[in-house]
């Protein structure tokens, strides 16, 4: 059982609709909807009849409301007083980043962020393998900044009032291949290009990243616009692990241009087209919600700082 689920359910029974407490916890509904699901589930019992409207607690969710209240009390005041007790520590800025950025982006971005703010250390929070899921971590107070991609095939479900974003730098997402098949009979790299030129119809291996991840979600846009045969060999939603089948000659990938750069360098991909219209030019951004109870010295610091360095077309070189 998690405190924001109990903070949940009293912001449902003290407004008595699911997307008006959904908005006041800065969730998605869905998101939102979920975590009472859960709840219930962990308690055993119904407590909210959504037969309802406005949304009722149901007898077992009366019975449960003073409690949920009681305990989040509770903890906060054991928090306030655990704090209070503690001696001075250095400020904790959480990140949550998407597992591709923690390899070719995060590292060089700490550095610069230690030369704006050298007191404070950072904690990294795992990629956690779907877009709705790494967005819960910052719109849950979990992580202070989501460093992530951005592309307008894939709606981010914040909403600009409530969440601030710096475009930090750009990366192209690259169909490549290993220069030889990895095993015998496969595709080799003139048939897969003749494929993408339109001058030969046949399915070409295709490594996937599934749907429910930022590239695998652009890249059934792209498929939509265009038409590709393929035939998925493999789903991973992690660029890495994708990369190293692709070394191995088992299909092609969409792959950043930032994490394969000595790859291609190197020889060991190659890029199956040229065309523009096969490639995605995408946004690096860092996130972070404006509610008061997200905002800390620390992160109110840096976003100053941060805010000059940005990239200046981007809408949010400003606040958001």
């Amino acid at each position: 059982m998690e405190l924001k689920w109990l903070e949940d359910f009293v912001a449902l029974a003290s407004t008595g609709s699911f997307s008006r407490a959904a908005e006041i916890r800065n969730v998605t509904q869905s998101a939102f909807s979920r975590r009472i699901k859960q709840l219930e589930t962990w308690l055993g019992a119904d407590l909210v009849s959504r037969a309802t409207l406005p949304a009722e607690l149901t007898p077992e969710g009366i019975s449960f409301l003073p409690v949920a209240q009681s305990a989040i009390r509770t903890m906060q005041e054991a928090r306030a007083a655990t704090q209070a007790a503690r001696p001075q520590a250095r400020p904790v800025l959480n990140i949550a980043a998407l597992q591709t950025l923690t390899v070719t982006r995060l590292p060089r971005w700490l550095e610069q962020l230690e030369q704006h703010l050298p007191t404070a250390r950072t904690r990294l929070i795992p990629d956690r393998g779907g877009i709705e899921a790494n967005l819960d971590a910052l719109v849950d107070g979990e992580a202070d900044l989501l460093l992530t991609y951005a592309h307008p095939y894939v709606p981010m479900l914040l909403d600009p009032r409530q969440f601030d974003w710096i475009t930090l730098d750009r990366d192209i997402i690259l169909p490549v291949m290993a220069p030889e098949p990895g095993r015998k009979g496969s595709m080799t790299c003139d048939a897969v290009r003749a494929v993408f030129a339109g001058t030969a119809q046949q399915d070409i291996p295709y490594l996937d990243y599934g749907n429910a991840s930022f590239f695998g979600t652009a890249l059934q846009r792209l498929f939509a616009r265009r038409v590709l045969p393929r035939r998925v060999m493999h789903e991973n939603a992690m660029c890495i692990g994708l990369r190293a089948l692709a070394l191995e000659g088992r299909g092609i990938c969409w792959l950043p241009q930032s994490l394969i750069a000595s790859d291609l360098t190197a020889g060991r991909l190659v890029t199956v087209s040229s065309d523009p219209q096969w490639q995605l030019e995408i946004d690096i951004r860092l996130y972070r919600c404006r509610a008061p109870q997200h905002q800390t010295g620390v992160t109110d610091r840096l976003w100053d700082r941060l805010q000059g360095a940005a990239i200046s077309d981007s809408p949010a070189g400003r606040r958001g």
